[in-house]
């Protein structure tokens, strides 16, 4: 014992090891009156071990991945098929990322059931949000990095809907892009981005929040009657720490210790047994059978698509997350005091469970609701059409062709992104119906350099007479 006691202490000696606990030596983990520790607030270790899961599998991944459009493609097939366990390296990063996000989420909800970001952890919760916000964006930015027709159309739709913007719109999405379209430029800017940039202000903000956590203690838990007073809450704080203190270092580090490992066995595990995403086709911006489609931590924001109100695409798709994002952030400076416990804040129940619901339910309509065209729609035939008129049959033709019917309805058969064109010449005159297709409107886009003048008459003609005709 002596023997192994001497390097022991050599190295505490000079590395200062004790010097370096005690700032996470001097507060208790939240426990109740009687004692016990909380499972509730091992979520942030969590999300730690994660993070680092996802450092560890994305230094392997980068030694072997070339982030040029000519080769990354290739590069992650190499990845997948030839490196030893490159498959299940893949595969870690990817579920670790869906792990991160579920974690983050559930962190952040018990944050804001319990008001721990009331004084004085009101910079714990600013720096939470932004973490929270970074790593959505590690996510958007890793999916391009695939460079198949999922990330990159998933970036095109990002881009488009992030130009909606007022006055700086344009320019965020050239920013998004590098450019005006997707190109190298873009796939350079998001590697660096997704291995430097985002990395380095994820280590910087959650080396801030591990500090602020330390420098006011872990929340403890929240008492109905007992609400927060800035003049007051410190010392009550010391005095419920004294009385139910419980020495973090070494003792009160296992429950976090356990469940970080514990989320690191879940990830490889399944890494093991479902593997990584599986590769779409290779990106190819002029190919109108592409059906992309993102990952499951984002695809809530694309089904805003397909349930908007028609008209409102400004206030949900920009006004509404932005606001959203800025609620968050100043909601401890206009809420740190006053009541803790869920029982005293009905509406901050109602307004998680609101938000929680969207959420869950956005993600369902996103997975299964056809926000994207339908590419799988047939050609409208004489007999769906009820007509063996020649002009309206090339017109039913173009629609099809031209890419009309992936997002358009008629008679039932087509896709679902656009509005129902069945009844159209109701709404619209021919020379209005002619503008709408050559300039386009809002997702539309402008078809007057795709079309030629014929094709512009045969489906003006086919759009007049179609609500007249009776399918078979």
């Amino acid at each position: 014992m002596n023997r192994l006691r001497r390097p022991v202490e050599f190295v505490k000696d000079r590395l200062g090891w004790e010097a370096m606990i005690k700032p996470i030596d001097h507060y208790a983990p939240p426990e109740t009156t009687e004692g016990k520790s909380q499972w509730a607030y091992i979520f942030g270790f969590g999300i730690l071990f994660s993070f680092l899961l996802q450092v560890a599998t994305g230094i392997v991944l980068a030694t072997n991945y070339v982030p040029s459009p000519d080769s990354a493609y290739q590069s992650i097939q190499y990845i997948t098929d030839e490196v030893r366990f490159g498959n299940t390296i893949r595969a870690m990063h990817w579920i670790g990322a869906s792990a991160m996000v579920i974690l983050v989420l559930i962190h952040a909800c018990r944050v804001f059931l319990t008001a721990s970001y009331k004084y004085p952890r009101e910079f714990n919760w600013i720096s939470g949000v932004v973490l929270l916000y970074l790593t959505f964006g590690m996510a958007l930015t890793g999916q391009l990095l695939r460079w198949d027709q999922h990330g990159v159309w998933t970036v095109v739709v990002a881009a488009n809907f992030a130009g909606r913007v007022p006055f700086v719109g344009e320019h965020i999405a050239e920013f998004i892009m590098a450019g005006e379209t997707v190109s190298g430029e873009t796939l350079t800017q998001f590697y660096a981005l997704h291995v430097f940039i985002l990395p380095i202000a994820i280590v910087l903000l959650i080396g801030l929040h591990l500090f602020l956590v330390t420098y006011h203690g872990i929340s403890e838990l929240p008492r109905a009657g007992k609400p927060v007073d800035p003049e007051t809450y410190k010392q009550e704080y010391q005095e419920y720490v004294e009385k139910h203190k419980r020495p973090y270092w070494p003792k009160g580090i296992w429950n976090e210790l356990f469940f970080g490992g514990l989320v690191v066995i879940v990830i490889v595990s399944l890494a093991f047994l479902i593997g990584p995403r599986e590769l779409a086709p290779p990106p190819d911006l002029t190919d109108l059978s592409a059906q992309p489609q993102p990952d499951w931590f984002i695809i809530w924001y694309y089904a805003l698509i397909s349930v908007k109100p028609h008209g409102y695409e400004e206030f949900f798709l920009v006004y509404l997350p932005i606001g959203f994002f800025l609620f968050l952030l100043i909601l401890p400076l206009i809420a740190n005091r006053g009541e803790r416990h869920p029982s005293k804040r009905p509406f901050a129940i109602i307004g998680l469970s609101v938000v929680v619901g969207l959420f869950i339910m956005l993600t369902v309509v996103g997975l299964r609701a056809p926000w994207v065209p339908d590419y799988e729609t047939e050609p409208l035939q004489a007999a769906e059409l009820g007509t063996e008129e020649p002009r309206l049959l090339e017109g039913a033709m173009v629609f099809h062709e031209r890419g009309c019917q992936y997002c358009h309805q008629i008679h039932g058969e087509g896709g679902e992104w656009g509005p129902d064109l069945t009844d159209v010449s109701s709404r619209m005159g021919s020379e209005q119906i002619a503008v709408r297709i050559v300039q386009g409107i809002g997702n539309m886009p402008a078809y007057q350099d795709i079309l030629t003048t014929e094709e512009v008459d045969l489906l003006v003609e086919f759009l007049n007479e179609v609500d007249e005709l009776e399918p078979d």
